[in-house]
């Protein structure tokens, strides 16, 4: 159980992985896809299909209610563990995390290094905002009884 759940997670986390890459993704070449401005890649999954740009917004949302679902999925797994396992499972992920961002940042050039830090600093911002948000709205309930 524990190393399905742990499996989902990673799986989860993996798109997260992938946005955060700068620039060029490496052999399938540069990230030119919808959130870069650009047409879905040449060797992406669906390239051969010959794609409407309807299609391609269809097939976009059809994938983002997946990882929705998937995120869903996993947290309601998440929740049965105990506490003290959620918080050992969080560090690990915490920490595989942050050892790719390393990684990542040790094969960027000195200029693409400062752009990836401000993009880590706007994350955490970014993060910290909805954990607040996230401790306030659980607080709105309390407040109206």
């Amino acid at each position: 159980m524990r190393k399905t759940l742990i499996a989902l997670m990673f799986a989860a986390a993996l798109p997260t992985v992938a946005m955060a890459m700068p620039g060029d993704a490496g052999p399938m070449g540069p990230m030119d896809g919808p959130r870069h401005g650009g047409q879905m890649h040449d060797k992406g999954p669906f390239s051969q299909l010959d794609l409407s740009r309807e299609q391609r917004q269809q097939i976009r949302h059809i994938m983002g209610e997946q990882r929705h679902e998937q995120r869903e999925l996993v947290d309601k797994y998440l929740a049965k563990l105990s506490p003290a396992d959620q918080k050992a499972m969080k560090d690990e992920m915490e920490a595989r995390h942050q050892k790719v961002d390393a990684q990542i940042r040790g094969l960027l050039k000195p200029e693409q290094q400062k752009e990836f830090d401000a993009i880590q600093k706007k994350q955490a911002e970014r993060r910290a905002e909805w954990a607040e948000f996230k401790a306030w709205k659980a607080q709105q309930p309390q407040k109206a009884q």
